[in-house]
């Protein structure tokens, strides 16, 4: 499946960040994401069925809660990892009256755009 970038300033749809916070699977699964993880580990910690654990993580990547990585293998099977993309969310309400929904990320290693430019990069072909 192929994800739409975000621009840096915009970030997801607040609707989608509510609503994946808003399930308790999803939660789970980010409370579990202490280092990366494939799905089928996740849905083995979360004991939550695979094919669950999937949709809960379109969820929360869609959302730019979790971001997915390419572990590369020499025998060219590459494997999927998720890792948790925010170090918090934030909800405001805006002089306006309108609520806005900010998302602070942690800063990456050169390692880490690496990974994640090369995720990109194997989305796009």
């Amino acid at each position: 499946m192929v994800r739409p970038t975000l621009e840096p300033e915009r970030g997801p749809p607040m609707q989608a960040v509510l609503d994946a916070l808003d399930d308790p699977a999803c939660r789970e699964i980010v409370q579990a994401l202490d280092e990366p993880k494939t799905a089928s580990e996740l849905s083995d910690e979360c004991d939550i069925p695979l094919s669950t654990t999937y949709r809960k993580l379109d969820l929360l990547t869609e959302a730019s809660l979790l971001e997915e990585q390419t572990e590369i293998r020499s025998d060219g099977h590459h494997t999927t990892r998720y890792v948790l993309g925010v170090e918090s969310v934030e909800l405001a309400l805006t002089e306006n009256g309108e609520f806005e929904v900010e998302i602070v990320r942690p800063p990456r290693s050169a390692e880490e755009r690496l990974a994640h430019l090369w995720s990109e990069v194997q989305k796009e072909t």
